[in-house]
């Protein structure tokens, strides 16, 4: 027995007052987990952005200094695939919920010790070395926290507004986004320049440890799923749940991952990168495109769960194809507008980016984890999400810096992200979709 023999029973014969609640703090606790996990990781973004280079990488030119933060920034996206592999097992084995509380727990400690590191110019090059091994942990983390956060809700839920419930977690991503990135703007437009890259980069990254505190509170709340404890009441958990998943859902698992491209690697190009390029014209400040992106952000807070409630109704892939054709429209325009235009457009140019993104993040987390059975949907999901990470978003900002060094324009990367909108289309149309379907496993293991 994978679970208490108590929780187990509780779960399944949870009485339809009892599911309401509990769905509720299954959405809280995805939507607020995500949102600690990803405010982490959109510290480090920002800060490999604007900080980094100078602190870990002071004798490099600016372009090798940029390339090199965003190596340690793609580091994280490499290590995604191991944590999903890693927890997969385990919360194919001992439920969601406990699983989700390990990976809170490193991802918040692993960023507070980011804020305690020292520079290049006071342990040398260890600093660097010790930056690289805290992203990786991080992106262990990362790599097991969605698929466990989207599942909680999804699983808990009604099964007709699966595409709503599994977008709460997505939610916590754009929220993790303006807190993350609204911490640094504050901090950049209130302290010098001096004070900020000195000491003021780390307050946000030691404020992990109080969020932390917040999440673990709520997912100790939460009780295990009905459809895993199910499973695990019927004695149906497998043994090796990653192994057998790669074995009997290899497609679905490379076709999650390949319908992930135009989502995600444009996503980092748009809240990362593009506080690289923006700023390299002078009349543009850190500043105001971190403002741009915050609103883009708070946006998506609102886009997000509208379109994943619309695929629940006309079907994710019909959504999540409009939002993979936007992105591909826009691709050559909106680096015209970021490298010619005033500052008007290219604030309504970074907002237009995230409603292209909304549309393709709200629907995806049903999408993904309907196309795996109960007993396996852990692993399944979070290896065809995370797996994305390695080719997609991982290397953008840095394949990025390097287009636009090698070719001189900037529309190299708008072929790029082209490229990215084609596999995605030609993996969605090849993904069933199980909008529809009832995936709920419970009636099969009580038989």
């Amino acid at each position: 027995m994978v679970l208490g023999d108590n929780e187990v029973t509780q779960s399944v014969q949870a009485t339809s007052g009892d599911r309401r609640v509990q769905v509720r703090r299954a959405a809280l606790a995805g939507s607020i987990g995500t949102t600690i996990e990803w405010y982490d990781f959109f510290l480090y973004n920002t800060a490999a952005a604007l900080v980094f280079p100078h602190l870990f990488f002071p004798e490099s030119s600016s372009y090798a200094g940029a390339m090199q933060s965003f190596a340690t920034y793609a580091v994280g996206f490499a290590a995604r695939p191991i944590g999903a592999a890693i927890f997969g097992h385990w919360g194919d084995r001992l439920g969601r919920k406990a699983t989700l509380i390990i990976t809170l727990l490193l991802m918040g400690l692993s960023s507070a010790v980011v804020g305690l590191l020292p520079g290049t110019a006071t342990i040398g090059f260890a600093a660097p070395l010790v930056l690289v091994l805290l992203r990786l942990v991080q992106g262990i983390a990362i790599g097991g926290e969605w698929s466990g956060s989207v599942l909680l809700a999804m699983e808990w839920g009604d099964q007709r507004r699966r595409g709503l419930l599994a977008s709460f977690a997505q939610v916590g991503v754009p929220v993790g986004l303006v807190l993350g990135t609204g911490g640094m703007t504050l901090l950049s437009a209130t302290l010098s320049p001096a004070a900020f890259e000195s000491w003021g980069w780390r307050i946000p990254f030691l404020l992990s440890l109080v969020l932390v505190a917040i999440g673990l509170v709520i997912r100790l709340r939460i009780m295990e799923t009905p459809m895993f404890a199910a499973v695990v009441a019927a004695g149906r958990t497998a043994k090796a749940p990653v192994k057998e998943v790669v074995q009997h859902h290899w497609r679905e698992i490379l076709l999650s991952a390949g319908l992930r491209f135009s989502e995600q690697m444009p996503f980092y190009l748009f809240t990362s990168y593009v506080l690289v390029y923006v700023v390299q014209r002078p009349e543009f400040s850190k500043t105001f495109v971190l403002n741009a992106v915050l609103v883009g952000a708070a946006a998506e807070l609102l886009l997000i769960p509208l379109f994943s409630q619309l695929s629940d109704r006309i079907g994710r892939k019909r959504v999540y194809l409009t939002g993979a054709v936007l992105t591909g429209v826009i691709a050559f325009p909106y680096f015209a507008v970021l490298s010619h235009s005033g500052h008007a457009l290219v604030f309504v140019a970074i907002i237009v980016s995230m409603v292209a993104h909304s549309l393709q993040y709200g629907p995806q987390a049903a999408l993904i984890g309907e196309s795996f059975p109960t007993h396996l949907r852990y692993g399944g999901a979070g290896l065809g999400y995370q797996l994305a990470s390695v080719f997609a978003g991982g290397p953008a900002p840095l394949l990025a810096t390097w287009l636009l060094h090698l070719t001189g324009t900037p529309y190299s990367i708008s072929i790029y992200i082209v490229a990215s909108v084609i596999i995605t289309v030609l993996c969605v149309v090849a993904l069933p979709d199980r909008s529809k379907a009832d995936i709920d496993d419970v009636r099969m293991y009580a038989r």
